[in-house]
């Protein structure tokens, strides 16, 4: 089937909207967001390899747009996507990036505006949206180095923990029911392991270490878990976990001897079960390896006494600072966590013939996480900093459809994620979400007051989160999550009776009246708490004159206001 572009099929029916609606409709789409449309749907289509998306049309605007911007002085922002700052080499990344860049015959893209770094950087580091104060409050500042101060404090919020620990829930497949079938005791004892791990800012080879040495009860000892959260508990399948986890490589395409030499180091460890329902103890069994001489993943040849348990000797390998992939692994994971694309694509499938875009950007990281002793604090910090993460997500030089993305000459754009936009619906139409579920037993029910984002458990079920593609955790892939725009979700967005009735309420606290400058505020809040930024003087003029034509809008007409914003692209991705 040929994909519609994205703000076409925003012209779905809907009980609420009559045809003089879609009427109105069509000048919002055309004008007020046509920038941002058009250029979302082109760059997702470039980022899905999916041609189909664009249209004729899109093309012809945004060939236009181009046009135009090739007559501006690179000083002057193009678009509220800007700054109006070119792009300088403020550290190590970006002068790496643009000696990488020019190889490839490519310049960086302008340094992104305010608005659109706040957004992004709560976004990426946090989960969430930035609140209406916290917005109006960063781009009043006018130091020189806020954008560093916020960095600062979002990396010692609890937001940042609960996001980061969800990113980890996924990889680490915690979740109680089928395939993995850990049981919501030791899905939440394993959660709150891997949380605890990430607020205290544990170094990160203690953290590796401390997963691969684990013993203890599965309700009880959250990392012993690790050896639990697999499908099947034989030697092979927990060393082609542990391989994926912290080496990013998977060992089905290894030779049948590779895997073999691998799985030796888990040949040891054995299960019991207790009194207690579904209680089940790791160990250990102090057996000795049919040889004392074991094979690493790096052919080197070590031995293994009779006393030792062969995990230890294997995560002392592993997490030694002269073993590159170790460190290759998790700096190349945050990367791709921040800006949606590794230095090596996918992150979890390191193998010879996929070697990295950027090999000396990925040495630098790699270098910079030994010299923090594994702070993996450090390695957001130094990411988040620079102007390589902080471009506008527009390229300087227009992109053919086949670009490659992982070049980064910009800022890759993606939908949100599943738990995420959920999140941010609820913050904005000040909605509460609760889950509950009678599966897994026992009984599952999460207060409203915790965030989506903080789900301990996939098995708790929500067909929102389902349909918006959150991790199945089945794989502990990156790419069981699937971020992709579909249908079903468009028409979800569209006909929602839940989010229609959010629209309708956050509607009605909104009391338009003749007074400008009061509808100038209203209008400045919806746009705050939805995109984090102010209307553009483009979309307050077009507004006023095609939508509100001086009278006090109808409920209607504000609700269909807000659907058009909630609806566009700029409010469902990272940009």
């Amino acid at each position: 089937m040929t994909k519609q572009p994205y703000h076409k099929k925003f012209y779905h029916n809907h009980k609420s909207i009559n045809s003089n609606i879609l009427i109105w409709l069509s000048i919002i789409f055309a004008n007020i967001f046509f920038t941002a449309n058009n250029f979302y749907n082109n760059c997702l289509a470039q980022n899905n390899n999916d041609e189909n998306i664009t249209t004729r049309n899109d093309v012809k605007i945004q060939n236009a747009e181009t046009q135009n911007v090739e007559t501006q002085n690179d000083i002057t922002p193009r678009n509220y996507f800007e700054s109006g700052k070119t792009f300088k080499a403020v550290c190590r990344i970006d002068e790496i990036m643009l000696v990488s860049l020019k190889r490839h015959n490519l310049e960086p893209a302008p340094v992104c505006s305010d608005e659109v770094f706040i957004r992004r950087v709560f976004l990426d580091v946090t989960g969430a949206l930035p609140t209406q104060q916290e917005v109006r409050k960063f781009l009043a500042d006018k130091s020189a180095n806020k954008r560093t101060k916020i960095i600062n404090t979002l990396l010692e919020r609890d937001e940042f923990v609960d996001y980061c620990a969800m990113k980890w829930s996924d990889l680490l497949r915690i979740k109680a029911e089928f395939p993995i079938n850990l049981w919501p005791n030791g899905a939440a004892t394993y959660y709150n392991w891997v949380h605890d791990a990430i607020r205290t800012n544990m170094p990160y080879d203690k953290f590796a270490k401390t997963l691969l040495t684990a013993n203890g009860s599965n309700f009880r000892d959250g990392a012993a878990n690790f050896y639990r959260a697999v499908p099947s508990k034989d030697p092979e399948t927990l060393a082609e976990f542990t391989a994926q986890t912290f080496l990013g490589t998977r060992i089905a395409t290894w030779t049948p001897q590779e895997r073999k030499n691998i799985a030796n180091f888990f040949s040891r460890i054995k299960y019991k079960e207790t009194s207690q329902w579904k209680e089940e103890i790791v160990f250990w069994s102090h057996i000795p390896l049919d040889s004392p001489e074991a094979i690493l993943p790096d052919n080197s040849v070590t031995k293994i006494p009779d006393n030792k348990d062969p995990r230890e000797v294997f995560a002392e390998w592993l997490t030694s600072p002269k073993n590159k992939n170790f460190n290759q692994n998790i700096t190349n994971r945050i990367w791709y966590w921040l800006l949606g694309f590794g230095i090596v694509h996918e992150p979890d499938d390191f193998r010879n013939d996929n070697s990295p875009v950027h090999p000396e950007l990925l040495d630098y990281l790699c270098d910079e996480l030994v010299k923090s002793k594994y702070n993996l604090k450090h390695i957001y910090r130094i990411i988040l900093n620079s102007n390589i993460y902080q471009q506008s997500s527009i390229p300087k030089i227009p992109k053919k459809q086949n670009d490659r993305i992982e070049l980064f000459d910009s800022y890759p754009i993606r939908r949100i994620e599943a738990e995420v936009l959920q999140d941010a619906l609820s913050q904005i139409f000040d909605e509460p979400v609760v889950y509950q579920s009678e599966v897994p037993e026992p009984f599952t029910r999460i207060p409203s007051r915790y965030r989506t984002v903080v789900l301990p458990d996939t098995s708790v079920t929500s067909s929102f989160l389902e349909m918006f593609g959150r991790a199945t955790r089945d794989t502990g892939l990156e790419s069981d999550r699937n971020n992709n725009i579909t249908e079903s979700q468009q028409l979800f967005m569209l006909n929602s009776t839940e989010i229609n009735n959010w629209v309708k309420r956050y509607a009605a606290k909104l009391k338009f009246n003749k007074n400008r400058n009061e509808r100038k505020k209203l209008l400045d809040s919806i746009w705050l708490a939805i995109l984090s930024r102010y209307p553009t003087e483009t979309e307050l003029k077009i507004i006023e004159n095609d939508f509100l034509k001086k009278n006090i809008p109808s409920q209607q007409k504000i609700q269909d206001l807000i659907w058009a914003i909630i609806n566009s692209k700029e409010f469902l991705c990272k940009h």
